[in-house]
C-alpha cells in the first residue's frame, strides 16, 4: 500500500513491463503497442510530476506579467476592470505559493524523524507519567493518520466496509490564507 504517486507510478510501470507484457501475446502488435504507450505515458507523468507545482507556478506568473501589459493597453476598457481583479487574486495566490511540495516533504520526514527521537528519548528517560501522556498523544496521532492513509487509498479496494471510511476531502484541514 504505496501513498506517494511517485513510487505507486514506478511500481506500475514495473508490473507492466515484468509482468503485463511478459504475458502478452507477443503477436498481437496493437496489444504490445498499447502496453508500451501506456509505459511511456506513465513515464512522463512520472518525469514531470515533481515539476508540475513549479510549472503552474511559472504559468502563473508570466500571466501576470502579461496581465500588467494588457491592462496598460487596454485601459478604459470593462475587460480591464475583469483583468485587474483576476490579476489581484493570481498574484495573492502567487505571493502565498512560497515552499515547494518536496520542502513539504522534507519537512515531514524530518518531523518524524525528530518526534520519534523524542519519544525515544521519553522512554528511556522520562517518568511513567509521562510515557502515558506522549503514548496517549501518539496514538491518538496514529489514529488520525490512519484514518486519512485509509481514505486516500479507498478506491483501491483494501477496505471491507468502504461506506464506513469518510471522503478524503472531508478529512484534509483546509490551507491556511494569511
Amino acid at each position: 500500500m504505496e501513498m506517494r504517486p511517485q513510487l505507486q507510478i514506478q511500481t506500475v510501470i514495473k508490473a507492466m513491463m515484468e509482468d503485463v507484457i511478459p504475458a502478452m501475446d507477443q503477436t498481437n502488435q496493437l496489444a504490445m503497442q498499447s502496453a508500451q504507450l501506456t509505459i511511456g505515458t506513465l513515464m512522463l507523468i512520472s518525469q514531470h510530476l515533481p515539476l508540475e507545482y513549479r510549472y503552474d507556478c511559472d504559468e502563473l506568473a508570466r500571466l501576470l506579467a502579461t496581465a500588467k501589459t494588457l491592462a496598460t493597453q487596454a485601459s478604459g476598457l470593462a475587460a480591464a476592470g475583469q483583468l485587474a481583479a483576476a490579476s489581484s487574486a493570481g498574484a495573492d495566490v502567487l505571493d502565498r505559493a512560497r515552499a515547494e511540495p518536496s520542502e513539504i516533504l522534507d519537512a515531514i520526514r524530518s518531523l518524524r524523524a525528530a518526534t520519534a527521537d523524542t519519544v525515544r528519548a521519553v522512554y528511556a528517560e522520562g517518568s511513567d507519567k509521562v510515557q502515558s501522556e506522549v503514548e496517549k498523544t501518539v496514538l491518538a496521532m496514529s489514529k488520525e493518520q490512519l484514518l486519512r492513509d485509509r481514505s486516500w487509498l479507498l478506491m483501491q479496494g483494501w477496505e471491507p466496509n468502504p461506506a464506513l471510511v469518510p471522503a478524503i476531502d472531508s478529512l484534509l484541514a483546509p490551507i491556511a490564507k494569511g
